[in-house]
């Protein structure tokens, strides 16, 4: 089986290493394997960034984004063996996988030409004497810590941008899906950044990530995971005083109001909740629907999950693929099991899917009438279950939706727009779908409020959080 190297300064080496094996959650293949590093080859890494950050960053903003702009068209050249690797590491059908690459791709397409526009300014001085400047420098050696869901997106949001804004990087992929990240790093060395400013390391987790906290020259981490290893990150930063960006766990409301259209409404929560197998941070959680429509919107949800294909994602027709890995499966049977025995009534779905008897695989699932004091309604599920609480007025909706410590995305059906502004106003969540499913875009800004995060990716915020501040004072006389 093939080994996949890990990439620093210009060099791809693992021989010798022990090394991960990469598991096709669909069959239980062996993908590939990966070496096995820790604080060694972390603080080199690290070493050859700071090296290497002197001249990237001393390029200017249009040399850097013409090589961003060749990492963009070569992802879009490999688009389907970008797509493959995905699936066959995490299971994702592969026409979201294919959807996910175009996404990816779009965010280094976007900080090519962000970078072009970090601006400084000049302020008006209260002394004849003096000049008042301010300036953007890039942050420096930035470490980037990625999920194993979005496994090639999650990476191009934190890479586009540091790169762009000149910072080199040190990539610590997902174990679980790290070719995805290797084969996007191929891309960058086919795209000829220079030796040290794309750097990637495989590995122990925790090992890589103490020599990423205690190495000085690292100023800045972006992370995308859990809220609880995003508070020991934020722990573990505060000897240095390192930058941080998190964006962590979810656990998103879908509002449906009495005056929604119905049919758009059922076409959101599909595409919300069922994209990538409910394995996404901002996919719906729990849904509350108004009293007046709740039935219809039950009936007809339920038959639209029912006709989703589940089965292996590299079958085109697939619309719903396996769980990451077994412990993922074990968390969505407990959810189900959770609010039927506390009296939810289960209307699709709600079973492990065993046609194949290989994989882990679990129905679509829809389950009605459930109240919060079930689990499913506490906790993040992060697979393909649909519980649907009914709630009587706007009131209890918003207050509902707001009974969480987490504050990622959200989402609203309502054909009133007066309505609609108002409910979003008192949602405490970063990111809000207003008769929208699929919110998330590169040109917007995307994280959380409360324990879902620090900071915004994406959009012109995005570039905001590599650059620091430099304010200069010219004395003329």
């Amino acid at each position: 089986m093939k080994l996949y190297n890990m990439y620093i300064d210009g060099q791809w080496f693992g021989e010798g290493y022990e090394t991960i094996k990469v598991i096709n959650p669909a069959n239980g293949e062996l993908v590939g394997e990966v070496p096995y590093a820790g604080e060694k080859e972390t603080n080199q890494a690290i070493n050859v960034a700071h090296t290497g950050f002197k001249k990237w960053s001393s390029l200017t903003a249009y040399d850097r984004a013409g090589y961003l702009r060749k990492l963009y068209q070569l992802m879009m050249e490999h688009q389907e063996e970008l797509a493959e690797m995905m699936t066959l590491e995490m299971g994702k059908p592969i026409k979201e996988s294919r959807g996910e690459v175009q996404y990816a791709a779009s965010f280094i397409d976007w900080f090519a030409e962000e970078g072009k526009r970090i601006y400084g300014e000049t302020i008006p001085t209260h002394a004849g004497s003096k000049r008042l400047q301010v300036w953007k420098k890039p942050v420096g050696v930035v470490a980037a810590i990625t999920p194993w869901n979005f496994p090639i997106a999650m990476l191009t949001r934190k890479m586009g941008p540091a790169l762009a804004a000149g910072c080199t990087v040190v990539i610590k992929p997902s174990s679980e899906t790290p070719i995805s990240a290797i084969k996007l790093i191929e891309l960058c060395e086919k795209a000829g950044f220079p030796k040290g400013v794309v750097n990637l390391v495989t590995g122990s987790s925790s090992k890589i990530t103490k020599a990423i906290m205690e190495n000085n020259k690292v100023r800045k981490i972006t992370f995308t995971g859990s809220t609880e290893v995003g508070k020991i990150l934020i722990r573990q930063s505060a000897d240095q005083v390192k930058k941080l960006s998190l964006e962590l766990g979810g656990h998103a409301p879908l509002i449906v109001l009495d005056d929604a259209n119905v049919d758009t409404a059922v076409k959101g929560a599909i595409a919300s909740k069922f994209r990538n197998t409910g394995q996404t941070c901002i996919c719906a959680n729990r849904i509350y629907v108004q009293s007046g429509i709740y039935d219809e919107f039950v009936e007809k949800f339920a038959k639209a999950v029912k006709g989703l294909k589940v089965g292996n994602g590299m079958d085109e027709m697939v619309d719903v693929g396996p769980l990451i890995n077994k412990e993922g499966l074990e968390k969505v049977e407990n959810h189900v099991e959770d609010a039927v025995s506390k009296g939810a009534k289960v209307v699709a779905g709600g079973s492990p899917y065993t046609k194949e008897n290989v994989g882990f695989f679990y129905t679509p699932t829809v389950i009605k009438d459930v109240n919060e004091s079930m689990v499913v309604m506490e906790e993040e599920t992060f697979g393909p279950v649909a519980p649907i609480q009914k709630v009587e007025t706007e009131e209890e909706a918003i207050q509902l939706a707001n009974d969480t410590p987490y504050g990622l995305a959200a989402y609203v059906f309502t054909e009133n727009v007066a309505r609609g502004m108002r409910v979003i106003e008192r949602l405490d969540y970063g990111i809000v779908g207003w008769n929208d499913g699929a919110p998330s875009a590169a040109q917007v800004p995307f994280g959380g409020m409360k324990e879902s995060g620090v900071g915004r990716e994406g959009g012109h915020e995005g570039i905001d959080a590599f650059v620091e501040t430099q304010y200069v004072a010219i004395g003329m006389e």
